[in-house]
């Protein structure tokens, strides 16, 4: 196993073996997954974990058939071939992807399919070295809170919380803060950069998919420092939420309840505090190849999987628990993406539809910040 530096090639996914004395009791049992996390369970969720790596390692083997017969890089010249092998290949890739994408492959793919490496080839080959020399010593409100937040990113992870893990990281956050001044450093950042440190070869290779990622992949402003794209895609998804589960919905309403409460930690750290690191990934996988719908199709699914035992709920506190409880625990990604509802009984949503819809919510969005802001200022002014 390496951390900080992908997954290793060829290493064996360990099998998990909970002690004997803990399969009769059915207790809780802790154990290490596949990117070093710990985890903690029962005797079925390492069962469900298990049979997850099987079929990891099964499809690794279809990979690795496509590669041997179409060529190591079939997929990169999709996009720009209108040809009806391409148009085949593309369908498979997309099938493939939402399948999920090996371990061991995931840092190439990732790395082609998202853009990151077209966005690196249009800069010096120096361009990530020279930018961590040159902001080595400098000290701006963004390098506070990174320093800050560092050890409390992933606490107890067996590379990222070590000296060298919190530098490396610090690096990312850091060098980003400066190439894009607009969103500095905000909070949930250091989450989603410390996965992908633990995903890519390389630190400079996660820099760049940080990079394509709030630059190309997510809609704009949502790091920014009112977070106004963050709350334009929680009205978004509210208003999903009310179509495609209108009773629930509904329930939630008269309840008061603010979907923000859950969605704010999943929009901006991109469920990777939420759920299962290995399950995360998957999310992460459509996401770079098919964009930030997939976001509000998982977001649909765990409301929509729970939808039952969330109608019995009378209290706020009641709904967190029951969404936390579920999420932390979706130990099998395909429950999630493919054999539950995210995909298949959620309904179809283009990238188009939530374009529009984003484009709806955004003037009451920014008419509620100006008007906090103006409500903050007039305190101020009350104060003096």
């Amino acid at each position: 196993m390496m951390y900080g530096g992908g997954i290793e090639g060829k290493k064996e996914m360990a099998i998990l073996r909970p002690s004997i004395q803990a399969r009769r009791a059915n207790m809780t049992v802790k154990f290490q997954d596949l990117y070093g996390f710990a985890v903690e369970g029962n005797v079925d969720d390492v069962n469900v974990l298990n049979e997850v790596r099987e079929k990891v390692r099964q499809q690794g083997k279809v990979w690795w058939a496509l590669e041997a017969s179409k060529g190591a890089n079939w997929y990169l010249d999709l996009s720009s071939s209108l040809n009806f092998s391409a148009l085949v290949n593309g369908i498979t890739l997309k099938k493939l992807i939402r399948k999920g994408i090996p371990p061991n492959l995931r840092p190439k793919v990732w790395f082609t399919l998202s853009g990151a490496a077209k966005k690196k080839s249009t800069v010096p080959d120096s361009y990530y070295n020279d930018l961590i020399t040159a902001v080595h010593d400098k000290v701006t409100p963004a390098t506070n809170q990174i320093d800050h937040d560092l050890p409390r990113t992933f606490p107890g992870h067996p590379w990222l919380d070590t000296g060298e893990g919190h530098a490396a990281l610090r690096r990312v956050l850091v060098g980003y803060s400066f190439r894009d001044s607009d969103v500095g450093y905000c909070q949930g950042l250091n989450y989603v950069a410390a996965l992908l440190l633990l995903v890519m070869k390389t630190e400079e290779e996660a820099f760049w998919m940080l990079a394509v990622l709030l630059e190309n992949v997510l809609v704009n402003d949502c790091y920014t420092t009112n977070l106004s794209g963050c709350h334009v895609e929680q009205r978004v998804f509210k208003d999903l939420l009310s179509k495609k589960c209108q009773r629930l919905a509904a329930h939630l309403e008269a309840m008061e309840f603010d979907v923000s409460l859950v969605c704010t930690e999943w929009f901006l750290c991109l469920f990777s505090k939420s759920l299962p690191s290995e399950t995360t990934l998957r999310v992460w996988d459509v996401l770079f190849y098919e964009g930030a719908k997939v976001l509000f199709h998982v977001a649909l699914a765990i409301f929509k999987m729970n939808e039952e035992e969330l109608l019995l709920t009378h209290h706020v506190g009641d709904v967190i628990n029951v969404i936390q409880r579920s999420s932390h625990h979706l130990f099998d990604p395909d429950e999630l993406l493919t054999v539950a509802v995210a995909f298949d009984k959620i309904g179809f949503m283009t990238s188009t539809n939530i374009t529009k819809q984003r484009k709806k919510q955004e003037p009451a969005v920014m008419a509620e910040l100006d008007q906090r802001i103006r409500r903050l200022n007039s305190l101020n002014s009350d104060d003096k």
